[in-house]
């Protein structure tokens, strides 16, 4: 028997990016669902981070983890090169389709590899997270897009050799091609609209969006954020100069007007030395004078208005602050006094030891009728607490 060493070589690789498609897939799982998981061996530091990569939005495509499509990739390729022994089973022989598998390898294989460059440069410079993993697969996909052809000219005739094949095989067996389209078509619409798949997802898109948004569409003035007399009363920790916070706020204004009986009540927690005397350092400069500018605006009964346009603005100095106080219709000359009055210390000071007795050391963290929670939830998942504590929907 004649062993065809090519067909040997890429088989061998088929199975060894499959398997490290399978251990990827572990680790995207692990990485995501698994908050006990330890750090896989491939996340070494900062920068070469197969667990950082997994967590990104981009390790996936349609719905679908990007692993499981190199297991795809993998599966195909080794079918491929067997797929001359199978035709001659009389229950497939529409196999015959199949009229130069090589060619097919040389095609995908390139394809494959076009796409890992392109992961490659989106981890390189967009995500700054390197999967070492993912770095030897796209080595296997260079070696079986090369492998197969026999020079140049044999590679790129490859490309005409497989459209040709492909437009035959549709010619012979369109019904067959119409349903296997619809089916593959409807899989995929289905996985990216539900991200069954990818459910973690969810969340990720969900807080994007609001991430997106230059300001508070569902801002509400005054210094009642909510049902003056709720049943369910989150008490807010949060700091202006926290990214996560501005979201924060913008889903906790679009909640209270969705429900009735919801009242958000803040208080004041910024990561400044300037005023946080705690801290080991400060990691939002200026946010200690944003507080007392929110202060100084629920004097003048507009709390909530001036938190929404310093989580838009980050004013860092009065100067900042003068578009803010007349976008507002605030009094400028008792807003600038009452910043600096001794009362707003007061109630700033109170907000901090407030945070200091509970322990708190994030912000976003509130705290459902009691219950706590730190950083930020997707709106569906603030819906589903809030019902759980009583809030019921405006009709």
């Amino acid at each position: 028997m004649v062993i065809d060493k090519k067909k040997l070589f890429i088989q061998i690789l088929s199975v060894i990016g499959f398997a490290l498609s399978v251990k990827l897939a572990m680790i995207y799982y692990s990485a995501n669902y698994d908050k006990y998981a330890l750090a896989s061996f491939c996340s070494i530091n900062d920068f070469i981070d197969c667990d950082g990569a997994a967590k990104t939005t981009v390790s996936q495509f349609l719905g679908i983890p990007l692993a499981y499509w190199g297991m795809l990739f993998y599966i195909t390729t080794f079918f491929l090169t067997v797929v001359e022994k199978l035709k001659n089973l009389r229950f497939l022989k529409f196999l015959e389709v199949f009229k130069n598998p090589m060619a097919y390898i040389t095609v995908i294989g390139t394809f494959a590899f076009i796409v890992s460059m392109l992961l490659a440069g989106i981890s390189i410079w967009t995500i700054k997270k390197l999967c070492i993993l993912c770095v030897i697969t796209y080595f296997i996909d260079f070696l079986i897009a090369l492998i197969p052809a026999q020079n140049m000219k044999e590679y790129f005739n490859s490309f005409k050799t497989t459209v040709c094949d492909f437009i035959d095989g549709i010619k012979k067996y369109p019904r067959t091609f119409v349903v296997l389209l619809i089916l593959s078509v409807s899989f995929l619409t289905v996985s990216e609209l539900t991200d069954c798949f990818i459910p973690h997802m969810r969340k990720a898109k969900d807080i994007k969006k609001y991430m997106e948004m230059k300001e508070n569409p569902y801002r509400i003035n005054g210094n009642v954020l909510g049902s003056e007399n709720a049943d369910v009363i989150i008490e807010l920790y949060s700091d202006y100069g926290c990214p996560i916070c501005y979201v924060h706020n913008i889903i906790l204004h679009r909640a209270v007007q969705e429900y009735t009986n919801v009242k958000v009540v803040h208080y004041n927690m910024p990561f400044d030395q300037e005023c946080n005397y705690e801290l080991p350092m400060t990691m939002h400069p200026g946010a200690c004078f944003m507080s007392k500018a929110a202060i100084a605006a629920g004097k003048q009964g507009d709390y909530w208005g001036m938190s929404s346009l310093l989580y838009e603005n980050h004013p860092m100095d009065e100067k900042d602050l003068i578009p803010l106080i007349d976008k507002l219709g605030l009094d400028k000359d008792k807003f600038l006094k009452d910043m600096k009055s001794k009362d707003t210390d007061n109630y700033l000071q109170n907000d901090l030891n407030k945070s200091y007795e509970l322990g708190l050391d994030a912000t976003p963290t509130m705290f459902v009728n009691g219950e706590k929670r730190v950083g930020i939830l997707s709106y569906s998942d603030l819906q589903k607490l809030l019902e759980e504590h009583g809030a019921k929907k405006r009709k």
